[in-house]
């Protein structure tokens, strides 16, 4: 099983953390979508930090949904995904989606990322949505989507 570090640092989401860690040990079942081995780092921020975060290391200070940073499988880190609550929840209003599965979806993204799909053009985007849904729809047929809540 895989170790997942999960650091909140939006005071105002809650979760279960089996729950959660459910998503991620069956994004990890899926032949499709396989990360490197090692400890995965999920941070939970609000849309300030991870705009600051989007600049340091992509130089665009816009706010952005989901970050990921790959890692070292030599020293058994698999990679890091930070995903902005609040854009999660602007989104998930726009959209009239459940929040749950607003914020499932950046943090399949991330994954996702970690596996290699990439979303830099018209062709990557297409896929990268493609895997996204056949990973939601997994997650929905086991039951792994978690319920966050404000």
């Amino acid at each position: 099983m895989r170790v997942v570090s999960i650091n909140n640092q939006y005071p105002q989401l809650s979760f279960n953390e089996d729950a959660l860690l459910a998503l991620f040990a069956t994004l990890d079942q899926l032949d499709f979508c396989p990360i490197p081995k090692g400890e995965l780092s999920i941070a939970f921020v609000d849309d300030a930090t991870l705009a600051q975060i989007h600049d340091e290391f992509m130089d665009n200070p816009a706010p952005t949904d989901v970050m990921t940073f790959p890692g070292n499988p030599n020293e058994d880190f698999a990679g890091e995904i930070c995903v902005s609550v609040d854009r999660a929840r602007e989104v998930s209003a726009q959209l009239d989606e459940p929040f749950s599965r607003e914020l499932s979806l950046y943090l399949v993204h991330g994954w996702l990322h970690l596996a290699g799909f990439d979303d830099r053009n018209d062709t990557d985007r297409q896929a990268m949505r493609q895997a996204e849904k056949k990973a939601l729809d997994a997650l929905d047929k086991n039951d792994s989507l978690p319920s966050f809540s404000l």
